[in-house]
This record gives structure tokens, C-alpha cells and sequence, in this order.
């Protein structure tokens, strides 16, 4: 029978995607391995090979779709000996599906009477097999499509499942489900905004998938997680001296090291001093990890991404500059794949290139913490033998998950973290 080709999630937080290119059409041979279509996420477009053989039987999905759910159907993949008159009805999620290939099937001799809700309700994100037509009907009605045995083949539910039924009262869980959206919403309706403002001149700008994510991420983040927030000035004179001093050895290499470079070495290192702090929350526990996987945020145009360097701890200074450089390189060019940019159980992010003093970092779950960098500048410092001088200082502020990082603990991990980077060779050792 006709092979369903559905929406990949190609890394492990994407829930919908742009369609942005097919590199084949219909009536095309497809073998194992070929590339299909060109995906784009919220972060990166990416190539979606193909799993089956057979001949491109049906483009489902156009190309430039977005909003496209995980898991919809976006093509038909034919078999030797089959032909378009196969395929029939197609389940589809996405309202940007084109038109079904057949007509409704016929119904049963006999239409399905009501059904009460099952004992064992479909699961979150399980596909629902129904014709466009059904749907239409159910969505009309109010009608809970998992409380309906399908008719048609494979148990697909068609027109005649739906026509008469009643509708019921949906589950809790879906009702909850369907209202999240709802509540993490910040500010007024977009309707009052655009009310508010009819009288002024401006130009609405459509959010891309990055800043969608973006925005509903953080705004679940910063309303679920408990963040607490720690501060220290940390003295960069010895580290400035120090990092000049390997800068002028490594020029022959075409080296430099930066400052942030020192940063991520000081917060590997840390997190070893620190075990209990190096835990990321995993929603009923929280899990303890032996290595300093450490991301470092990467501003791009529309967004932002996190790569990871993995091993933090165990890398050189050097070794630690090259990876940074090329991650951060191919992140502004949307070129990572989803392994470089997914995972860490702490994060960086370094506003002092931009002439920030100091700022509060949200932390991006499952993270436990986030160190916002703050600028260097020279201020006047009072020695321990009490005399006045002139140093480099730099704010920094440590964003806590209480769940897994109590106050004590969090205040020895900001401090390892400042101990390091005022004595950076100690790191070296």
C-alpha cells in the first residue's frame, strides 16, 4: 500500500517547520537515501533524506508551507505496481494539506452510532486518521475525534462516522493542552495592541519560527522555573596580564585567545568543583552529569542560538577558542546541526562586547544556570593593605534554578567561578 511520508522532527525541541524546498516531484524514482526536501526549523534548514523507495506518488505539503506540524503528512511514496487511483484519502494534520486525491468514501451500510469517550484516550500528538471532509464536519459540531471508531479503510474516520454523532465534553487533559498556548501569552491581545495603535504609522512584522520559539520559550521559562539570582565583581587585571602573554607566544600560530574563551575554561571548571551544581531538572528528578557541557550564547540576526561545547573541562584554552570560533561562525550562518546546539547543563551569556555593565540572564531549561557577563571596565578598587587603586572589574550574575541549586551551593559555584578567572593559572594546571 501507499508509504506516507511524514514531517521529520529533525532535532529534539522542534514541533512544527517550514517546508522550504522539494528536490523531487511527482512521478519521480525515489531510492533509499535521496534527498527529498529542504526542512526549515527554528533554527536551521536542514535536508530530509528518505527512508523508503518506490515513485513520488503525491506532493501533499507545497513548498514555502510553513507551520507545518511534526508528523502531518507532506507526501505519498508509491510502490512498484501501484498507481495514483491507490493512494485515496490521505490522513493529513496541517490546514496547509492540499485537497484529498479521491473522493469520501462510501459509507458503511450501517453509520457508527455515538460512541462514549474510551477507557484509554489517544496519547498527546497522536495522529488521528480522518478524512479533510470528517474533520470539517467534527470541527463544526465540537466533536472529539478520539471518541470516534473510524469506518473506513484502516479505520480511517469518514463523513458518514461523523454526521451522527453528538458532541461531548472533551477530556481535562485535552482542554489543558489546548488553553497553554493561552497562558503563556504575555501582554494584551494582538486585536487591542493594533486598536491602541490604529492612529500612528507602523509596519507589523511576521515572526519567523526562531523568534516564535524564542519568545514562547523564554515566557515558559521565566514563568515556570524559580529563578534566584547571585552577583560578584570579579578583578580581570591578573587575566588581562596573563592572557597577553599567551597571545604574544600563540601569534606565531595565528592564534588569539579572548576573554570569553577564559570564561567558558573558568565555568568548566567550576561545575568540577562544584558536582552538585553541575544537574540539569528533568521534571520528577534531576540528573548529575560527570562532564562540563557548557553553552555559550551566539547572537544571530532574528534570534539566537546556544551551541555546546562538550568536555569542557578536559579542553585547552586553545582548543577551547578554535571550537568556539567555528561553532559561533556557522551558527550566524545557520549551518549547526541540532547535536551542536542541543543539551549543556550550564550556559554564558557575554553582553560585554556591547558595552553592557551588568544584566539578568533567563535561564534556557533544562539548564540549572546561566552566568550573564557583564563589561570590564576600570574602577577604583580598595587593596587588602586598603590603598586606592585603579582595576578592571567585571559584573557578573549567576541565574539559579532553585529546584536543583539551593542558595549556599550556588553562591560556592559563583565563586569557583571567580576564583578561577582571578587566578587563570590555575586553569592551566
Amino acid at each position: 500500500m501507499p508509504t506516507e511520508i511524514l514531517m521529520p522532527a529533525l532535532s529534539p525541541t522542534m514541533e512544527e517547520g517550514t517546508l522550504a524546498k522539494w528536490h523531487v516531484k511527482e512521478g519521480d524514482t525515489v531510492s533509499s537515501g535521496d534527498i527529498l526536501a529542504e526542512i526549515e526549523t527554528d533554527k536551521a534548514t536542514m535536508e530530509f533524506e528518505a527512508v523508503d523507495e518506490g515513485v513520488m506518488g503525491k506532493i501533499i505539503v507545497a513548498e514555502g508551507t510553513e507551520g507545518v506540524k511534526v508528523n502531518d503528512v507532506i507526501g505519498v511514496l508509491l510502490e512498484d505496481g501501484e498507481s495514483a487511483d491507490d493512494i485515496g484519502d490521505v490522513a493529513r494534520g496541517s490546514p496547509a494539506a492540499a485537497a484529498p486525491s479521491s473522493p469520501e468514501p462510501a459509507p458503511s451500510a450501517a453509520p457508527a452510532a455515538e460512541k462514549p469517550a474510551p477507557a484509554a484516550p489517544a496519547k498527546d500528538g497522536e495522529r488521528i486518521f480522518a478524512t479533510p471532509l470528517a474533520r470539517r464536519i467534527a470541527t463544526d459540531k465540537g466533536l472529539d475525534l478520539t471518541a470516534i471508531t473510524g469506518s473506513g479503510p484502516h479505520g480511517r474516520i469518514v463523513k458518514a462516522d461523523v454526521e451522527g454523532a453528538t458532541a461531548a465534553p472533551k477530556s481535562v487533559a485535552l482542554a489543558t493542552k489546548a488553553d497553554a498556548p493561552a497562558s503563556m501569552a504575555a501582554g494584551p491581545a494582538k486585536d487591542v495592541v493594533l486598536k491602541t495603535y490604529a492612529d500612528r504609522p507602523f509596519e507589523e512584522v511576521s515572526l519567523d519560527g526562531m523568534r516564535k520559539t524564542v519568545a514562547a520559550r523564554l515566557t515558559e521559562a521565566k514563568q515556570s522555573v524559580p529563578h534566584f539570582y547571585l552577583r560578584r565583581d570579579i578583578h580581570l587585571d591578573a587575566l588581562l596580564k596573563f592572557r597577553s602573554q599567551l597571545n604574544k607566544q600563540l601569534e606565531p600560530r595565528g592564534m588569539k585567545l579572548s576573554v570569553n574563551d577564559f570564561i567558558i575554561k573558568a565555568c568548566a571548571l567550576a561545575l568540577q568543583q562544584e558536582p552538585e551544581a553541575n544537574a540539569v531538572w528533568a521534571g520528577d528528578r534531576t540528573l548529575k552529569f560527570e562532564k562540563s557541557d557548557v553553552a555559550v550564547a551566539v547572537a544571530i540576526e532574528g534570534g539566537l542560538f546556544t551551541p555546546v561545547l562538550k568536555d569542557a573541562e578536559t579542553k585547552s584554552l586553545s582548543a577551547l577558542s578554535t571550537e568556539m570560533k567555528d561553532l559561533a561562525t556557522r551558527a550566524r550562518d545557520r549551518k549547526l546541526a541540532p547535536h551542536e546546539y542541543v543539551g549543556g547543563s550550564f550556559a554564558i551569556s557575554n553582553l560585554g562586547m556591547f558595552g553592557i555593565d551588568n544584566f539578568d540572564a533567563i535561564i534556557n531549561p533544562p539548564h540549572a544556570a546561566i552566568l550573564a557577563v557583564g563589561a570590564g571596565t576600570k574602577k577604583p578598587i580598595v587593596g587588602d593593605d586598603g590603598e586606592l587603586t585603579v582595576g578592571t572589574v567585571m559584573s557578573t550574575t549567576l541565574s539559579v534554578d532553585h529546584r536543583v541549586i539551593d542558595g549556599a551551593l550556588g553562591a560556592n559555584l559563583l565563586n569557583a567561578i571567580k576564583d578561577n578567572l582571578e587566578n587563570p593559572m590555575t586553569m592551566l594546571v
